[in-house]
This record gives C-alpha cells, sequence and structure tokens, in this order.
C-alpha cells in the first residue's frame, strides 16, 4: 500500500511539474531585419597583418560580393543563426608602413551594405640616422615575423641590450625558469642547440616544439644554435644514447671538405642531417616563430694564432681552413633557402683576435660576407668590463654594416664576467648578452642586478605586438 501511494504521489508531482512547464511563456522569435547591419571592436589591422571578425546582422546569410582590396587575403562567413553571423578578414602584412584602406561589399538578398576597412601604418623602427647598417635580412622572402624581429633589433641597438641565457644541453628553458624564480624577471631570449638531433631514440624529440613555442608564446624570443656531431668514422653509428659522434676533429676521421663532395658518406651525412634541422626550422616558422640562428661558431678556433703552437681550429667545421669553411656556411644557406626556411636571422660568430693582437690575427678570412650574415656575435668568457669595451669596438669597426653581439658569455674557471652596467657604460654596447648554462652560468647576484639594470631588456620587456 505505502509502494501506491508513493507512486502516487510521485506521478501527481511530475504532472504538477509538467502543468507549470506548459504555462511558461515562450520568447517570441526575433523579428527579421529589415536592413544590413555591421559591428566589430575595431575595423583596422595591425602592420603585421592577421585576422579580424566583423558581426553580420541580416535578413538571409550574407556573402561578400565582388573583390577583395588587394591586401585582404581573405573573407571567410562563419555560421549564420537568428539573424547574425561573423565574417572574418584576413590582411596580409603591411612592407611599405603606410596607412591603407579599402572597402568590400556586404550583400544579403537584395539588401547591400559597404564596410570599410584600413590598415594601420604605424612607424617603421629603424636604427638612429647615419648608423650604416644594414636594415635589410640576407634570406630572401623573409618571413614577415623574421623582419619584425630584425627591425626591433636594430630600433633598440645602442639603446639597450637584450638579456639571454643558453638552455642546459637541449629543448628546455629550465635555467630561464630558475633565473625567474631568483630574480622575478626572464631573460628575453632563450638559446636552443640542436645538439643531440642526430638520435633516434625518444629520450629527446625535436619534432616537439612545444618548449619553443610556450617560450615563445610567452613573449620570449628565440635563439637557435647547433653542436653539428659528427661521426667518428664512415662505420660508425651513432647509439640511442647520443654516443658515437662528436665535434672535435681529433676524433673523427670526418673531413669538412668532403661533405662538400658529392658521393661520399661526409656529405650524406652532412645533407641528412641538415634536412632533420630544416624539418623542425618548418615547423618553428609554420608556428610564427623566428629565430636568431647561430651555426658553425667559433670556426677559427686557434687557427688564427700567429705561434704554431695549438694553431688549430676547435670543431671539424673550421679544420679544413677559412675557404673550406665559408662553402660549408653558403651550402647551408642554399639548402635551407631550397627548404623554405624564411624565418632566420643569421649570425655569424668571430674570434676576432682573442684579445691578444700580438698572439692572434683577425679571423676576417673566415667571414662568409655580408650577402649571407645579418649579426655578427663574439663569445667571451672572464672577460672585465673593459675587455668587453675592446672587443666591442674592434668587432664594430671590421663589420660597421653588422650590428654586433656577446653571443655567448660567463665564468672562465671561477673568474667572473663584468656585470653588465659595467661593460655597458665602458662601450659595449651588445645587441644581446647570452650566458652559458652550468658551470659557467653567473651568479645569482649578476643576474638579479643584470636583470634590474635600466640598461637590459627582459622577457616582459618584449612588446606585445611585435609578431602581431
Amino acid at each position: 500500500m505505502r509502494k501506491i501511494l508513493t507512486y502516487i504521489a510521485v506521478a501527481g508531482i511530475a504532472l504538477m511539474a509538467f502543468a507549470c512547464k506548459k504555462t511558461e511563456p515562450v520568447d517570441p522569435a526575433p523579428a527579421a531585419p529589415t536592413e544590413i547591419t555591421l559591428s566589430g571592436s575595431t575595423l583596422s589591422f595591425v602592420q603585421h597583418g592577421g585576422k579580424l571578425e566583423v558581426t553580420v546582422t541580416a535578413p538571409t546569410r550574407p556573402e561578400v560580393e565582388g573583390e577583395l582590396p588587394e591586401w585582404i587575403s581573405k573573407a571567410k562567413v562563419g555560421i549564420y543563426d537568428k539573424y547574425q553571423c561573423k565574417i572574418a578578414f584576413t590582411a596580409q602584412v603591411n612592407p611599405a608602413y603606410t596607412q591603407r584602406d579599402g572597402a568590400v561589399t556586404i550583400k544579403a538578398g537584395e539588401l547591400t551594405a559597404t564596410l570599410a576597412l584600413s590598415q594601420d601604418g604605424r612607424v617603421r623602427p629603424t636604427p638612429p640616422e647615419d648608423t650604416g647598417l644594414t636594415t635589410t635580412l640576407v634570406t630572401p622572402d623573409a618571413t614577415a615575423n623574421a623582419r619584425s624581429l630584425f627591425a626591433y633589433l636594430l630600433g633598440v641597438y645602442g639603446k639597450k641590450t637584450l638579456s639571454g641565457v643558453m638552455a642546459n644541453v637541449n629543448w628546455n628553458h629550465d635555467v630561464a625558469d630558475q633565473i625567474y624564480g631568483k630574480t622575478g624577471h626572464y631573460p628575453a631570449i632563450n638559446g636552443y642547440d640542436f645538439l643531440h638531433i642526430y638520435v633516434t631514440g625518444d629520450w629527446v624529440n625535436y619534432s616537439d616544439i612545444t618548449p619553443v613555442t610556450e617560450w615563445a608564446q610567452a613573449g620570449g624570443l628565440v635563439s637557435l644554435m647547433w653542436h653539428f656531431n659528427v661521426p667518428y668514422n664512415k662505420d660508425t653509428t651513432p647509439a640511442p644514447d647520443g654516443s658515437g659522434v662528436t665535434c672535435t676533429p681529433s676524433e673523427t676521421t670526418f673531413q669538412a671538405a668532403n661533405a662538400l663532395t658529392e658521393g661520399t658518406w661526409e656529405n650524406k651525412w652532412f645533407y641528412g642531417q641538415m634536412d632533420k634541422v630544416a624539418e623542425v626550422l618548418l615547423k618553428l616558422q609554420e608556428a610564427g616563430i623566428a629565430a636568431l640562428w647561430r651555426p658553425f661558431h667559433e670556426a677559427a678556433g686557434n687557427a688564427t694564432r700567429v705561434t704554431d703552437w695549438d694553431g688549430k681550429a676547435w670543431f671539424w667545421w673550421g679544420a679544413d681552413g677559412a675557404d673550406t669553411f665559408k662553402r660549408l656556411w653558403v651550402a647551408m644557406f642554399d639548402h635551407f633557402q631550397q627548404k623554405g626556411v624564411r624565418n632566420l636571422i643569421w649570425v655569424w660568430t668571430t674570434q676576432n683576435c682573442n684579445g691578444d693582437p700580438s698572439k692572434y690575427d683577425m679571423d676576417i678570412a673566415w667571414y662568409p660576407g655580408d650577402a649571407y650574415v645579418d649579426i655578427v656575435g663574439r663569445d667571451l668568457y672572464g672577460y672585465t668590463a673593459a675587455q668587453n669595451a675592446t672587443e666591442f669596438t674592434e668587432i664594430k669597426t671590421q663589420y660597421p654594416s653588422k650590428m654586433v653581439t656577446l653571443a655567448e658569455c660567463g665564468v672562465d674557471n671561477g673568474t667572473s664576467f663584468a656585470e653588465v652596467d659595467a661593460f655597458w657604460n665602458a662601450g659595449a654596447k651588445w645587441s644581446w648578452f647570452g650566458p652559458w648554462y652550468g658551470d659557467s652560468l653567473p651568479s645569482d647576484a649578476w643576474w638579479t642586478a643584470a636583470l634590474s639594470s635600466e640598461n637590459v631588456i627582459t622577457r616582459e620587456g618584449i612588446p606585445t605586438d611585435l609578431f602581431e
């Protein structure tokens, strides 16, 4: 009996709910509009191009009629619902830095409306007058983001120096994260190395570009380099753990000159490894990332030493002399062009005279040429502010059309590196500075002073619209 009563009670509640629901007022359908209405938060694109959406209210699904302005590359009509939809317009980058205006016609049935669009010209970032610096990249048809990055570097050159740091061995930003934890600031640039690109194991995966994209999405700039390893000999198969390869000439039979000779094992390895790197660079390019690219660093090594002892290159790419090295550089440049890589700013690392012209000659003979180099870098460890200033002045004098940067720096066997304000005030106006990780990493106090200096740009100081 209790079950029957319960059922009746529940059923009664259900019927009451149903009855209440039926009596609720129903919103009338919106009346069809009699004209086309257009709205959007802004109808102006920024100089870097990109997308904007316009909300359209119309009695029927609207369409874009006629030809688009030549600088508008695409118009996409979204889902039409309750007399509304959005139309997304995509604009190309504005290389002329001048205001561009245009109009498109929106049609819905017999109705039409004119939508005015414009693109902000902005102010072209330029270096100070009469610097003589090259303002265009050596890469033909470089990506818009690469051009924007280069223009930004030119705009701040000599005014401030960008902070940077090298990642600990591979694809990560661990050191930069640690610096932030100690100073409250991130370096502006994080450097990554293709050191283990040859590895077939899964302990390092360069095809996963997340460590780079998450850094870039947080506002950081990207630097890439490559300790280009080669097998010990033609019969060596590199192991999954990364062993079996080297950069050191005395540890391999790999001949730099043979890398440019078709049919040799060196040539096969050289181009095969470049293909692997190019594949990753193209993924970064597709993700909109432009990078400072520093291959074949410190090529001369001790080869320019005036005395005979220890007068050798440190890496295989310099072991066959300056002419072969320059051919390797150009071969890489051309190969990446053929692969479609257009997102790089090419940085060549000079050895200068290693701080002592009485013992070393300048390594001018190793310079690939103005047509293949965007920025000239220098690697210094344990140097004083005065030594920094001497090096900067010598390199700037030798390569007057190129920006000069401190690509690597840090502690040298316990000898500290000059503080940033000290070398900056001494006249070493490096484009950026990039301390190495591990034992070469400067102290916490050094980083605190560097990243709080008014002469230094940190990650949070990078313009948020640099790559729009």
